[in-house]
């Protein structure tokens, strides 16, 4: 994934209402302070402290209420992104690149497929004699360095009720003889492993345990990232215990 525009460095006033930001960035006549889109519905643990220094995207949407969307947060030298819709257009052009090997025999990646109740599945997979794969993606940003495992990449960030359901949804789907895929996209380079965040949501991580135990598959993938796009990196090791 590449971004369309070259991302403008700036200061992080505050993150506010979830979905919006004020960072300060260079104008023509000194710092100017903007309001950007922020496609984050977490708590950005870490990663939305003021004075932080960010990445900004130029929004060409003529019909968009925001003329610039938040896309990365620096930490420690490391890049994060924080926009969590990249998520899926990262992992899906790894998906049809035949880049991730427990996935690869697929010729055909279908985005946005309904299934379950009234859900949509992020990937369907498909191939001539080959049991359909269902896959969900999850974008991690989650990483606490002061923890007892500081170089976990960890999700939740905060309490996620759907995606317990998701969980849920999967293993009904794993019922049917179909794969059903847990899609883990750690989006910071700064991580060797990815454990479940037992003590925001231990709800998540019992249904994570659970679903493993009913034959849903775990892959986790740490992405890289520069300031001119971000590609699948390398597979992570799962600490699930």
């Amino acid at each position: 994934m590449q971004y369309p525009d070259s991302l403008v460095r700036g200061r992080l006033v505050r993150r506010y209402k979830r979905f919006l930001s004020d960072i300060e960035i260079p104008g023509p006549d000194g710092t100017v302070q903007v309001t950007a889109h922020c496609a984050n519905p977490g708590s950005m643990l870490g990663l939305a402290e003021p004075g932080s220094t960010v990445w900004l995207l130029p929004n060409r949407n003529p019909t968009a209420k925001l003329d610039w969307r938040w896309e990365l947060t620096e930490s420690d030298g490391d890049f994060v992104c924080i926009n969590t819709s990249r998520a899926n257009t990262i992992v899906g052009e790894a998906l049809n690149a035949g880049e991730v090997p427990a996935l690869s025999a697929y010729s055909t990646v279908r985005p946005e497929v309904k299934y379950g109740k009234s859900s949509r599945i992020d990937f369907l997979l498909e191939e001539d004699n080959l049991p359909p794969a269902y896959v969900e993606v999850k974008s991690v940003t989650l990483r606490r360095p002061e923890g007892d495992d500081p170089q976990a990449a960890e999700f939740p960030d905060s309490v996620t009720k759907r995606g317990a359901k998701h969980l849920d949804e999967l293993i009904e789907v794993g019922k049917t003889g179909a794969r059903a895929i847990m899609f883990f996209l750690v989006q910071r380079g700064d991580c060797t492993h990815f454990r479940a965040a037992a003590d925001i949501d231990p709800v998540y991580s019992a249904a994570l345990k659970r679903a493993v135990a009913e034959g849903v598959e775990v892959l986790c993938y740490k992405a890289q990232i520069s300031i001119d796009g971000i590609t699948l990196g390398p597979s992570l090791p799962l600490d699930l215990d």
